[in-house]
């Protein structure tokens, strides 16, 4: 009966051995299949992420190849505007040669007429007295339709009406004026040119004379051939302009004014303001000369034509200057 008890007794033990060991391997293997049932899922997560990211990187790629399209048609383009202004350079660089030709030309006839005028000077300080007192009298050159003006100014400014009233009746006969006057004038300091609201023909000069020569001389009747700034058809700005900038009491300056209307109000508002501005000295007289020729394209029609020529004679003879009235528009 003992040894029958022993033996169950151990069968029982080994069994509980054995169920032990068969549930931890079951165990391992359960949480081993539970581990690979989960990572597909972690898998088609990061696939989809990893598409996300490759999606984006071709949307900045389309951009950057859009911007860099935009950029070479810029690039294209400056290079052509590059190419333009290269070519005007070169054109520019071309004129500048040909007037620094031109300006040497005439700085070598300005030399030679200043010699000239050393040598005649003097010889006239060698004059006697009474070859002196015979070449006083000796009658001043004037022209037929610009006469009676005193040309003993040193520097000359022409303010010259540019309205379309002038420019589309008078305009041949402005220009053939103009130059009968500097004709006048074989050699002077300083010449100015602006219109009648003081607008000046060479900005570069603004408030400042041109030096004289031949070559600016012709310059001046060049330009004023197709000048065209805006007018008022008054002169009066033009003047007091004129007046304040370039008066000075140690230069006689003559004042040429070319016009042929009047559109302000009274004229002897104007007459006293330039009064004011061109003040007579203790002997009464003036540094600045006031000349006027006017023009007869709306004299004879409207009543500011007549308000300009009554202005202008006024002014001339306050001025120490000489009113020219025109009795005909042909050149």
């Amino acid at each position: 009966m003992s040894r029958r008890r022993g033996r169950r007794e151990l069968d029982v033990l080994s069994l509980s051995i054995l169920d032990c060991i068969c549930c931890g391997f079951g165990a391992v293997i359960l949480l081993f299949v539970l581990s690979k049932v989960s990572e597909p899922v972690r898998i088609e997560v990061v696939q989809d992420d990893l598409s996300e990211v490759v999606a984006e990187l071709q949307e900045q790629i389309y951009e950057i190849v859009g911007e860099t399209d935009v950029l070479n048609r810029e690039l294209r383009g400056k290079r052509e505007q590059v190419s333009e202004i290269t070519t005007r350079i070169a054109r520019l660089q071309g004129d500048l040669s040909a007037l620094q030709g031109e300006f040497a030309a005439s700085s070598g006839d300005a030399a030679v007429q200043t010699t000239i005028e050393g040598h005649l000077a003097a010889a006239y300080q060698e004059l006697t007295d009474e070859m002196r007192r015979l070449l006083a009298t000796q009658p001043r050159r004037r022209d037929a339709t610009v006469g009676g003006i005193p040309i003993d100014s040193e520097y000359i400014v022409f303010i010259i009406d540019t309205s379309g009233s002038m420019q589309r009746d008078a305009w041949p006969l402005v220009i053939r004026k103009m130059q009968e006057t500097l004709e006048l004038y074989p050699r002077v300091k300083g010449i100015q040119v602006m219109n009648d609201l003081g607008n000046y023909m060479f900005p570069q000069y603004r408030g400042a004379w041109i030096p004289d020569s031949p070559a600016r001389r012709r310059a001046i009747l060049s330009v004023l051939s197709t000048w065209r700034p805006l007018s008022n058809s008054s002169p009066v700005e033009g003047i007091e302009a004129a007046i304040r900038t370039f008066y000075d009491g140690r230069k006689k300056i003559s004042l040429y004014i070319f016009g042929d209307d009047f559109s302000g109000g009274r004229a002897q508002p104007v007459v006293d303001t330039i009064d004011t501005l061109n003040a007579a000295d203790e002997t009464g007289t003036r540094r600045v000369r006031i000349h006027a020729v006017g023009f007869p394209v709306i004299v004879d029609r409207q009543a500011s034509g007549q308000r300009f020529s009554t202005l202008m004679r006024a002014l001339c003879e306050r001025n120490g200057g000489t009113f020219v009235g025109l009795n005909g528009l042909q050149p």
